[in-house]
């Protein structure tokens, strides 16, 4: 017979690994994550692009806005492939964000107020993701690798969007 002391370790041991594994997001929740991530910077370019502002910063973020489209059409296919469906953000999330927008334009430099705003999104969508990234249990190469993808692109974003500040 074990001794009481073995016993009372082994079910510490595993109520810690249990937390553990609640912690973790697994590849459906990292997938949700990734969409709703580039939905986000979707909604954010949308609403500033029917604002005057100089031709380059235009092609930089339409440039950008066809990478989120790629990434989130990406996780679609990666969801269906698995017969999963993704949650979105909710409408009325989209409205506020596209509202809030438009009201931080109202005055001043566009193009210095826009590429501010985006490279705040791109940041909160890193920060985002890097959480994530670290209770992920990576056991879906393609779901981590698209994960990678997205922080990489908001890297690059940001890089891109500094020049107009």
């Amino acid at each position: 017979m074990l001794p009481r002391f073995f016993w009372s370790c082994m079910i510490f041991l595993h109520l810690v690994i249990l937390e553990m594994v609640m912690n973790m997001k697994n590849d459906r929740e990292m997938l949700c994550s990734i969409l709703k991530t580039t939905q986000m910077g979707q909604i954010g370019i949308r609403s500033v692009l029917d604002t005057s502002m100089r031709p380059g910063l235009r092609k930089a973020l339409q440039s950008q806005l066809q990478k989120y489209d790629s990434i989130e059409s990406e996780a679609y296919y990666l969801a269906s492939q698995r017969g999963w469906e993704l949650e979105e953000v909710q409408p009325g999330k989209r409205l506020l964000a596209d509202m809030m927008t438009r009201m931080k334009l109202s005055h001043g430099n566009a193009d210095s107020k826009i590429a501010d705003m985006m490279i705040q999104g791109n940041t909160r969508g890193m920060i985002s993701g890097l959480k994530n990234l670290h209770q992920y249990q990576q056991q879906d190469c393609q779901v981590s690798s698209l994960c990678q993808r997205l922080l990489d692109c908001e890297t690059a974003n940001i890089r891109q969007l500094q020049t107009f500040l």
